[in-house]
């Protein structure tokens, strides 16, 4: 069994290179305590659009970005460990602002440092800002034009 799992392994690392599955991504989740405040946080300050959620029932919502990837969010009561190493990114044309309106929100940001109220400048010359969300999972905004 085990030799049967690394060929599989080695066999889809040799192809992974070219992506012959066209794989994207789709769709995270995450678990939150009070669905009410998360869905106005993502909604009215992050300003992802709230799309339907398939018939999953009330306490799962459903965002979508511009790109057409998704943020699921569960309501639950699961403690789940947060750090800064684990963390959902998203890029913007204008991080200054997103920055104005995070100050406006009262919505601490640092850069990767922890450093208050600044971003980093990232070797590749991309600025970026981290912040947590309602439930403390950390969020990075950058500027980077991909």
């Amino acid at each position: 069994m085990k030799n049967r799992g690394s060929a599989i392994i080695i066999l889809f690392s040799a192809k992974s290179a070219a992506n012959p599955f066209k794989l994207r991504k789709d769709h995270d989740t995450i678990r939150v305590k009070d669905l009410k405040t998360s869905v106005n946080f993502y909604k009215n300050i992050l300003g992802l659009e709230q799309i339907d959620n398939g018939g999953l029932g009330d306490h799962i919502k459903w965002f979508q970005l511009d790109n057409k990837v998704q943020l699921h969010l569960v309501e639950s009561d699961a403690r789940i460990e947060k750090h800064k190493g684990f963390h959902s990114a998203f890029n913007t044309a204008n991080l200054s602002e997103f920055m104005d309106l995070l100050r406006t929100n009262n919505i601490p940001f640092e850069n990767g440092k922890g450093e208050k109220d600044t971003f980093t400048n990232r070797p590749d010359g991309i600025r970026q800002i981290y912040f947590q969300d309602p439930d403390g999972y950390w969020i990075e905004v950058n500027d980077n034009k991909v």
